[in-house]
């Protein structure tokens, strides 16, 4: 059985995996400037194994990190002006931001009036989070949040619940006072047991319950040129700690999104590889999960070529890294795959009990 175990690691709060501890670093503004990333980067070398994973609350988790070096690199982290020093501060921190903000513009002003009024906030559980999604259309729609910011379909800024398909209108200046007022009443009404907002089924205060529709969604990020530099794209979402270095070194700074890329600034786009990998999920796998009981990379990169959709490879039934459905998802159970279409992780299967071999063989991938 999967172990759901309802909360995401931080800095100051590591999760054991099967390859060392995890640490997850929560970039404020999702940007590391240069001097940011080079030492991050030198860090998970000299703490971790060197691999670094970018989540798709667009957060960096540096992998393989001993018991006996976490307190170290937390140190560094802390004097890069990656991580508060006061845990309880860090731990309210989970915020997604629109990754092309530019400095003035609604999403860095919102976001960063929330950064200075975090204490202000209640107890939330360890997945609850925030989307400050202002641009001129939302891009964060498919990311993870149970607060989100955005516009309307006039242009109009909005506060709308997760879960709810419309919200309310925000006069400038008062988005981060109706948020964190609607994050206390999550808490007061009984969300705590709900564990997320799109779960909770209390009905919403009148003041939060309105009918303004958010906007489409805009323009998913496209590897390569780009109004700030260059999108490059990472497969499985991962980068080795030298290449995030080198990549550092070309440009003023780096953007973090949920996507499966970052924003180089002022960086020159390279031809890009490995397509297919680019658009298949799969999380870690055994044995560096100890929730799997599969090994996923190898496999999903064999297959995503013979794939025509969406590709998920999952290592157990939480699915941690999609929680959309997928056209063709594996879900490993048992030490085999379970197969299913059009669904999520751990949705009951087509086909149950196939090998790698089995799974090759039936897309023509063998």
């Amino acid at each position: 059985m999967s172990v759901v175990r309802g909360w995401c690691p931080t800095a100051h709060r590591p999760m054991a995996a099967g390859d060392g501890l995890l640490v997850r670093v929560r970039p404020r503004l999702a940007h590391l400037t240069r001097a940011q990333a080079i030492g991050l980067s030198e860090a998970a070398a000299e703490h971790g194994n060197g691999a670094i994973d970018v989540t798709n609350r667009a957060n960096l988790q540096i992998r393989g990190v001993r018991d006996d070096r976490w307190a170290a690199l937390i140190a560094t982290l802390c004097a890069l002006g990656l991580v508060d020093t006061d845990p309880a501060l860090e731990a309210r921190r989970a915020v997604l931001v629109a990754p092309d903000w530019n400095a003035g513009d609604d999403t860095h002003r919102i976001a960063s009036d929330l950064a200075a009024r975090l204490l202000e906030l209640p107890e939330l559980p360890g997945k609850f989070g925030f989307a400050i999604d202002a641009g001129a259309a939302p891009l964060l729609r498919d990311a993870p949040a149970d607060i989100r910011i955005e516009r309307d379909a006039t242009g109009g800024l909005i506060l709308r619940a997760e879960g709810r398909t419309s919200g309310i209108a925000l006069a400038t200046g008062t988005e981060v006072d109706a948020l964190i007022a609607l994050a206390h009443w999550f808490v007061a009404s009984g969300g705590i047991a709900a564990g997320r907002m799109a779960r909770h089924s209390a009905t919403l205060p009148g003041w939060a319950d309105r009918d303004i529709v958010p906007s489409p969604p805009g323009i998913a990020l496209a590897t390569g040129p780009h109004p700030l530099g260059a999108v490059v794209g990472l497969p499985f979402g991962r980068i080795a700690a030298s290449n995030l270095a080198r990549m550092s070194v070309d440009g003023h700074g780096i953007r973090v999104t949920p996507w499966r890329c970052l924003i180089v600034e002022g960086g020159v786009a390279t031809e890009q590889t490995d397509v297919a990998r680019l658009h298949t999920d799969a999380c870690v796998g055994a044995p560096a999960c100890p929730q799997a009981s599969v090994a996923t990379r190898a496999l999903a990169i064999r297959l995503a070529p013979h794939v025509g959709g969406q590709l998920h490879v999952s290592g157990c039934a939480k699915g941690c890294a999609r929680a959309l459905p997928a056209d063709v998802v594996l879900t490993g159970r048992d030490g085999r795959f379970d197969l299913a279409f059009a669904a999520r992780a751990g949705a009951p299967p087509v086909i149950a009990g196939l090998d790698a071999a089995q799974i090759l063989a039936r897309f023509g991938a063998a």
